[in-house]
């Protein structure tokens, strides 16, 4: 190369002039020769090494460029690339397969090719682990996925070993345990959605993996692995979408009933590791449509659901329709279903943000006409008492959800016609009050008395200060004229929503002047007024007064 004989002169021209002025962008580029010179290199030992073994110790000489102090953080990874190249051609030209004919000198040489093999892996997977670049990390898991596809190819026997406790598992553990790895990991995910024998393996894995107890921030990303696969492949599916072409012999791999074992191996190796109470409820809000589709015997989702359906609270609410799906769909059974359900009214559950989903749920666990009039009767006074103190928007769905219940269970009827009274009964039940016979202690919903009731609760709603909930809670006392109502008009009613609702109808008059203040009080706390100078009052007054200073 001419040019080393005049570089040397311009750049010490520069340094004195103007190098402080470059822009960075501009030094980097002085710098490329360097760069051309050292990609060059490493190109020239890679290909030595595909002329003739004489040059295999070029192997050595790239990792060692590889292998630096700051190479897992920082690495080479054009060194990286080119390695793979290297070893891509030994396997597949059979250099590294070992024949029980060949002589002691080749038998020496393939396996120093393999410990130069293992040595480059480990370089791979810690700069999956450990690097700062994330480009560099989905690089170094490509190159590993690249090498594996070799392996499972071209070398005997390890069509499955690569896959099950070979290099994949330490790809898998690296890409969970990475550093700063969150998009690694997604790169990871695609390869798992996108290949059919990459997922099975996965999930293999991450069935070993989770029976050791792990941190809640591994939990969480072991999760979202699983979670990614929600297309459950049907009784016909034909494995075509394969990373390896040796997969397609494998029958496990291929087959749907096995892909389905391995996911319920791993979901259930997650169900029994340390959750924490906020990942109970993200597994039981996919239970149904992620999760349960992938077993082949849903029933060993019992004894998770039935823990989760006894915490109580929200837990309990998101447990319901993953339980209620054994019951209905694989005939489970569980006699305290209904008595839990009853225990799950409180005050609490109509401030939850799980209020919807739980009306939702209970309209379905409560439609069947051949439940005991009873069982509904508890049900529907248990509610009417509860919005007493509910919310405008629980109230405005609470009404409509008892109006289809007693019309579904016309025998409940009674506890309706019961507010209907002469004026000589009113009068009496007003000056002496009345016994009501449910018993809100009871916590066997058949066994509450509740049937023997009435709905006063409803009644006295339709003297609510919100005018729409007074006006709903009159549907109860007229005739029963409409089929039934759509729930779901009424279950996303908000405080927000009912406002907006009453403030954008401007044009509509009043029907009678609101009750206001019209003139502000001069003193609240105070028999007289204090003294506008400072003096002090001395008129008795409340014990506020006394405690408070209000100068």
């Amino acid at each position: 190369m001419p040019a080393p004989t005049v570089k040397p002169v311009a750049s010490k021209k520069r340094k004195n002039v103007k190098e402080a002025a470059v822009p960075s962008s501009k030094r980097r580029a002085v710098a490329d020769p360097d760069r051309a010179d050292a990609t060059a290199n490493i190109q020239e030992l890679e290909d030595q090494i595909s002329e003739s073994r004489k040059y295999y110790n070029n192997i050595a000489t790239l990792i060692s460029m590889l292998s630096t102090d700051e190479a897992a953080k920082k690495p080479n990874m054009a060194v990286a690339v080119a390695l793979c190249r290297v070893f891509s051609r030994l396997i597949a030209g059979g250099n590294m397969t070992e024949t029980s004919r060949a002589a002691e000198n080749e038998k020496v040489i393939v396996a120093w090719l393999k410990e130069r093999c293992r040595e480059y892996q480990k370089l791979l997977l810690s700069i999956i682990r450990e690097s700062d670049s994330s480009s560099q990390q989905i690089t170094a898991l490509t190159l590993c996925l690249c090498l594996i596809n070799e392996r499972a190819t071209h070398l005997p026997g390890e069509d499955i070993q690569v896959w099950s406790s070979g290099l994949f598992k330490g790809v898998f553990e690296s890409v969970v345990e990475a550093t700063n790895g969150q998009a690694v990991l997604s790169e990871f995910i695609e390869k798992t959605k996108e290949f059919e024998d990459v997922r099975y393996f996965t999930f293999m894995q991450l069935a070993e993996y989770a029976t050791t107890e792990r941190s809640s921030e591994t939990i969480d990303l072991l999760i979202s692995i699983l979670s990614a696969s929600d297309s459950v492949p049907g009784p016909e599916h034909e494995f075509e979408s394969l990373y390896t072409q040796s997969s397609q012999k494998n029958k496990k791999v291929v087959s749907v009933n096995s892909q389905k074992k391995r996911a319920q191996d791993a979901w259930l190796a997650i169900l029994r590791n340390n959750l924490s109470q906020s990942q109970r409820k993200n597994l039981l809000r996919i239970m149904v449509h992620n999760i349960e589709p992938w077993f082949n015997r849903p029933e060993l989702l019992m004894d998770f659901l039935t823990d989760s359906y006894n915490v109580g609270g929200a837990t309990s609410l998101l447990a319901l329709s993953g339980l209620f799906f054994l019951i209905q769909e694989k005939n489970l059974d569980y006699p305290q279903f209904y008595h839990k359900l009853y225990s799950l009214l409180d005050a609490d559950l109509l401030h939850s943000k799980h209020r919807s989903r739980f009306f939702r749920l209970m309209n379905t666990f409560l439609a069947s006409t051949h439940l005991p009039a009873t069982l509904i009767a508890s049900f529907i006074k248990r509610l009417s008492r509860l919005a007493l103190n509910a919310p405008p928007p629980a109230i405005v769905a609470i009404v409509p959800f008892m109006y289809n219940l007693l019309k579904e269970h016309p025998t409940c009827a009674l506890m309706m016609h019961r507010n209907v009274r002469p004026e000589s009964l009113k009068a009496q039940l007003e000056a002496e009050g009345m016994d009501d016979p449910f018993d809100p202690s009871e916590t066997d919903p058949v066994r509450t008395n509740a049937i023997e009731s009435s709905l006063w609760e409803i009644e006295t709603l339709q003297s609510h200060y919100h005018p729409n909930v007074a006006a709903i809670a009159r549907i109860i006392s007229e005739q029963f004229t409409k089929q039934f109502y759509n729930l779901e008009d009424f279950l996303d009613y908000t405080y927000q929503g009912m406002l907006q609702a009453e403030l954008g109808t401007e044009d509509r008059p009043f029907k009678r002047t609101p009750v206001v203040e019209y003139q502000i009080p001069k003193r609240i706390f105070t028999d007289r007024l204090l003294e506008e100078d400072g003096g002090q009052d001395t008129a008795p007054g409340s014990l506020v007064r006394e405690l408070w200073g209000f100068a």
